[in-house]
């Protein structure tokens, strides 16, 4: 009898333990997810090309997880964007007059991404890091595969295609908005080389060159939840 009441003694005390702990972590998550879409400013900051901004899109998917007693909100992110860029060339080494070479780069990005609130969910601060897979710079115009970059002699535009596919990046930039519609304005800034890819190829023999990239890409971009 006394060995029973123990155990009822033991299972009462555990339960109770168990509900006020419960009560502790008992938070009302909202779980909700966005649709994104807006325009891209792109460029690649290096020293070894003279580059011109492109413009482009971006469109994806956010999962956010949100936590109203929190000062921050947690989100994931899928983005697939397209953009242009132009660097300068020549259609042959003696020729004066430049050209410029268009490129255009297919990325995918994903991420997880805080949410600062500086109003509530009104107006956020936000900042992450981003994977990113991309395509080559690929040329707009085969035509110009045979051109050269401008301030090289022995490099063409077909060379430098073959960028590196995988980079990291970083994100900063804010978002503004009531109920299910947001507006956001992002900075996005690669971490790493993208031109590192360039080093290892034939035509950089002889040079006495070392290419360096980062992207720098600005997104516009309006976003409706649910």
């Amino acid at each position: 009898m006394r060995k029973q009441k123990y155990i009822l003694l033991v299972a009462l005390t555990i339960g109770f333990v168990t509900i006020s702990m419960a009560q502790h972590t008992r938070y009302a998550i909202r779980n909700g997810v966005g649709l994104q879409g807006g325009i891209t400013q792109f460029d690649i900051l290096t020293d070894n090309f003279e580059t011109t901004k492109g413009s482009g899109w971006l469109a994806g998917l956010n999962a956010t997880v949100a936590i109203p007693h929190k000062w921050y909100t947690v989100s994931y992110n899928m983005l697939l964007s397209q953009n242009t860029l132009e660097i300068s060339g020549r259609t042959s080494n003696d020729a004066v007059q430049l050209e410029a070479l268009e490129y255009k780069l297919l990325a995918v990005k994903a991420g997880v991404n805080f949410h600062i609130k500086l109003i509530e969910d009104y107006l956020m601060l936000e900042l992450g890091p981003l994977l990113q897979y991309n395509s080559k710079l690929e040329l707009e115009d085969e035509v110009q595969e045979d051109y050269f970059v401008n301030g090289y002699d022995t490099v063409m535009a077909k060379d430098i295609e073959d960028i590196s596919k995988f980079n990291v990046n970083g994100m900063l930039g804010v978002s503004a908005g009531i109920g299910r519609i947001k507006l956001r304005a992002q900075y996005i800034y690669g971490f790493t080389n993208m031109f590192k890819k360039l080093n290892e190829a034939d035509f950089t023999k002889g040079l006495n060159t070392t290419f360096k990239g980062h992207q720098s890409l600005l997104a516009f971009s309006a976003m409706l939840t649910f």
